[in-house]
């Protein structure tokens, strides 16, 4: 079942597609609707760990250091990720958390698609 990445990739395509979509709920106003997605959410950030981790283990003789600092900068996007909803839903500043973001996003993709698993874009 891990011998390849869909099951990972799918299930942080799907949180990063819940993630706007919470932020597009709290920016409506819609706040029940907003919780109801950021739990779903949650769910999403177990499944993202637990898959990443069964392919860490799976395939950990390839490039350990650099697929365990994916790992680390896997886990810095879920934190980006809850810091926003959570600030936006207590009506502070998110703009530093928003760069953080976009930083830590950008870092994980391209090590996830420049590793020997992934998709060689770059």
């Amino acid at each position: 079942m891990f011998d390849n990445t869909h099951a990972h990739i799918t299930t942080w395509v799907i949180a990063i597609i819940l993630f706007f979509v919470a932020v597009g709920l709290h920016n409506a106003g819609k706040a029940k609707g907003m919780k109801v997605v950021h739990m779903i959410l949650r769910l999403f950030y177990l499944l993202i760990i637990l898959t990443g981790a069964l392919l860490f283990w799976k395939h950990q003789g390839i490039d350990p250091a650099l697929y365990g600092i994916k790992g680390l900068v896997g886990i810095w996007v879920i934190g980006m990720f809850e810091m926003l909803l959570v600030r936006m839903k207590k009506g502070k500043d998110t703009k530093v958390f928003w760069m953080l973001l976009a930083l830590s996003l950008i870092i994980v993709l391209f090590l996830g698609f420049r590793l020997p698993l992934g998709i060689h874009i770059f």
